[in-house]
This record gives structure tokens, sequence and C-alpha cells, in this order.
């Protein structure tokens, strides 16, 4: 009965699977019943015997199936790390083995092509630069919350939205000012408009566009969080200029990315406590420096052809040991504000989760792969989950 459908079975496919169907129908009939080998083969192995002749088509017919299954998807891959490896973002992920995967991501699938090169500019297929620069938004307003309360929903919402245009605003300000570098680094210049896929002028108009729209979100705030919101635009715009100067661009990213820290209280209190918000300030200028530098290991050959700085190169085979300080000070500094805010204890134990997901980090870290650069940088996402967690815990426990 089986052998009979699947003899129905294999009309309804091309000669590719139907000669891979006889593979599986010769399961049901006995060995001294071969199947028949296909006329365009039977000249050449005349001289074999019969079951030679079955084993032969047996395994013809096995890889051919094997092709038949595999030619739809070839040579397509999902994965959306490093797609040109973006600081992937790069700030993300990919393959950077060299194969010949072809990195696909929502982009490619969902969005019209007219609106693709401006995604991509905004590294919106890569959401790790989002939540690193989320989180201290999140700590902050959660900690400015009364204790017993939930955080407030709308500020949390506001400022999520305003991570995505601010980060994307970065990314394009980024991409202008470094077009000249990009076109020199494998891994960035398939970017937009380092390749050419959108003009200078094109670029600088989409940044108009997401500034636009921050501005509407920076309208809905507070007097005070309006013109300390507006002040972080000098770190925004100067940020990308920091590695033709300095090796120390990543501190000076830090005090970009958690300008948040700042905002989101201001933003909840109208006004700034000093005494809380300066150490949760000082505690993701710290991360930053621990996941920026693990990041910048990716690109140390690259930056030292085209001649920019970072702390990858000034650290070179003591990066281990600055970044462990620099994770020692980042903890020491979130105890700190915790204490300072008079938080819960809940606060404290995943203080120690985060302290234990830090030393993985640089434990196991390989510093010469670029692939595991990139995860443990990723995964720095965790990190700011747990002490929002622990922040948030810590203020609805009595």
């Amino acid at each position: 009965m089986a052998a009979v459908w699947l003899s129905r079975t294999s009309r309804r496919f091309p000669p590719a699977l139907s000669s891979s169907f006889a593979f599986y129908s010769s399961i049901f009939h006995p060995v001294s019943h071969p199947p028949k080998l296909n006329r365009s083969f039977s000249a050449p192995i005349k001289s074999l015997e019969n079951s030679e002749l079955w084993i032969f088509n047996c395994e013809l017919s096995r890889k051919t199936l094997e092709l038949s299954f595999r030619a739809p998807v070839a040579g397509i891959s999902t994965y959306s790390g490093l797609s040109g490896g973006e600081k992937n973002d790069g700030k993300d992920g990919g393959d950077t083995s060299g194969g010949s995967k072809i990195d696909v991501s929502w982009i490619d699938l969902y969005l019209p092509k007219v609106a693709r090169p401006y995604a991509q500019l905004a590294r919106l297929d890569k959401p790790i630069g989002t939540w690193l620069l989320a989180w201290p938004c999140m700590w902050s307003i959660t900690l400015a919350s009364s204790p017993g309360d939930l955080p407030d929903i709308k500020m949390l919402t506001l400022f999520g939205c305003g991570a995505v245009l601010l980060r994307g605003a970065g990314c394009t300000i980024n991409d202008l000012l470094d077009r000249d570098i990009d076109t020199k680094v494998e891994r960035t210049k398939s970017r937009p408009v380092a390749s050419g896929l959108l003009t200078p002028f094109q670029g600088l108009c989409f940044l108009g566009f997401q500034l636009l729209l921050g501005l509407g979100i920076l309208l809905q705030l507070n007097n005070y969080s309006r013109i300390l919101g507006a002040s972080s635009l000098l770190l925004v715009f100067s940020y990308p200029l920091m590695k033709r100067f300095t090796f120390w661009p990543q501190a000076y990213l830090g005090l970009t990315f958690n300008w948040g820290a700042l905002l989101g209280w201001a933003a909840v209190k109208g006004g700034l406590d000093p005494v809380v918000v300066v150490p949760l300030y000082i505690s993701g200028v710290f991360w930053t420096l621990v996941y920026d530098t693990i990041y910048a290991h990716q690109d140390k050959e690259d930056d030292l052809k085209v001649g920019v700085k970072s702390t990858a190169l000034r650290f070179g085979d003591s990066t281990k040991e600055w970044i462990s300080g620099f994770g020692t000070a980042c903890i020491s500094s979130l105890a700190l504000c915790g204490f300072n805010s008079d938080i819960g204890w809940p606060y404290y134990a995943c203080l120690v989760a985060a302290s234990g997901h830090l030393v993985w980090q640089i434990w196991t870290v390989d510093l010469s792969s670029r692939i595991d650069c990139n995860k443990k940088f990723v995964s720095n996402k965790w990190f700011g989950a747990i002490v929002f967690s622990g922040i948030l815990l810590g203020r609805l426990s009595p």
C-alpha cells in the first residue's frame, strides 16, 4: 500500500524528486526486484552485476533527494548578527568566518525596497545598540518611582521610542562623518552611505527627520528635561570624531550612551538628585567601557590600517585587567546608588547576579575571536535587564 502511495506521489514531483522516491519505494520491494536504472545511466555501467546496479541507483537516488530538498534554501541565511558586522550594529553579530552565507534580515523581507537603505542606516535590524542606550533610561525612571509603586509606563514608552530614534540618529551621524573610513574597512564598506546606496544629502535629510521625531518626544517632558535632553546632542554629534583624536572614544561613548540615567530621573522628578543619579551615571560609563572595549577588539586590525584609535589598541594584551577594573567600578557605583536611594534587598541580590554576568564576560571572552567578542558584546542586553529587574523589585519590596 505504501509503495502504491509513493508511486502516485512521485508523479506530482519533478524528475529529480521522482528518482529520489525510487530509493524509498525500494524499501517496500524485495531485494530480488531492484528498481530499474534510468537509461541515461545504464550504458556506462553495463558490466556491473544486477546487485551492483541496484546499489548504484539507490545511492544516486539518495543524493538526488538531498539536492532536491537543499536547493530551495541554498545560500540563504536569516541570521541577523554582524551583517557586514556593524559594530554590529557590528554593534551586532554575524558570520565572520568568511563563509558563503547571505545574511537576510527582516528589513530585506518586509520593507519596500526604497525604505531599506534608511532602515539599515538607522541599524533597525540590529537592536543591541538601542537596548544599550535604553537601559540606563529605564534604570533611572524606575529608581525615581515611589517605593511600592510601578514605574511610569508612559515615561518608559517615551524613552523607549526615544532610544530607537536617538540611536538611529547617532548611527546616521557616524556614517556620514566616517564614510571615508568605512570604505576602507571590510566590515563597514557595505553601509548605505559608504556603498553609495544613499548620498550624503539623503543621509542628512534622514537625520533631520529622526531628530524632528525625537524633538516631538522631548517636548512632552518638563522644561528641565528638555534643556537637559537637548544638551546631549553635543555629545551625540561629536562622538564619531573622538576615535580620530584619542585612544579613549569608548569613554566618550559612555558619557553619551548613559545620558538617559540623568534624563530619566529629571523627567519624573523635575530635577536631579546628585547622590543618586551621579553614581548611576558613572556606573553606566564604566559598563560602556567594558562592553565597547570588548567590541572594539573586533576591529583592531582594521583600526590600525586606517589610523583610528580605541581602548582595544590602547590596552592591548592588558585588556582583561583593565576591563576587570571597569567592571568592579561599575558594580561598586551601582551599589552606592542603591544605598543612597534606600532601595530594597532584591536590588542587591540582582546586583550579585549582574556581577556574575560581568565576570563571565571578562573571564571567557576570546579577544582574538571576532565572533566571540560580538557574542559577549551582545550579551550585555541581559546585564541591563538584570539591573533593571533589581531596581524594579527593590522598589516594589516593602
